[in-house]
């Protein structure tokens, strides 16, 4: 098994990580209908009270690319620009298995 695994951090301005986690919570919901995604996990610290953390499994990286050419998930990345600050791609992964996949 390989699978394109990514592991990514949004900063946002202050005050906003609540709407920046709505709006990946909704594009959390909108991945179910992806059978390419395989997890879309949304997390916060609470030592980084400005910052969003996303782990995500795909079935390979052209269907990750692919994912952010959707209308809808355009339309979510417009309403989540005006806040981001900041974004850091903290690891790319090659997923051999395990408990979820």
């Amino acid at each position: 098994m390989n699978k394109f695994s990514l592991f990514g951090k949004f900063i946002v301005q202050e005050g906003e990580r609540d709407t920046m986690v709505n709006i990946l919570m909704e594009a959390a919901e909108l991945m179910k209908n992806l059978d390419e995604c395989e997890i879309y996990l949304v997390n916060i610290s609470e030592n980084e009270p400005n910052c969003v953390y996303v782990y995500e499994v795909w079935s390979n990286e052209n269907a990750h690319q692919a994912s952010l050419t959707l209308e809808v998930t355009q339309t979510l990345i417009k309403r989540a620009k005006p806040i981001i600050t900041g974004m850091e791609r903290i690891m790319t992964l090659q997923t051999r298995g395990g408990k979820g996949i």
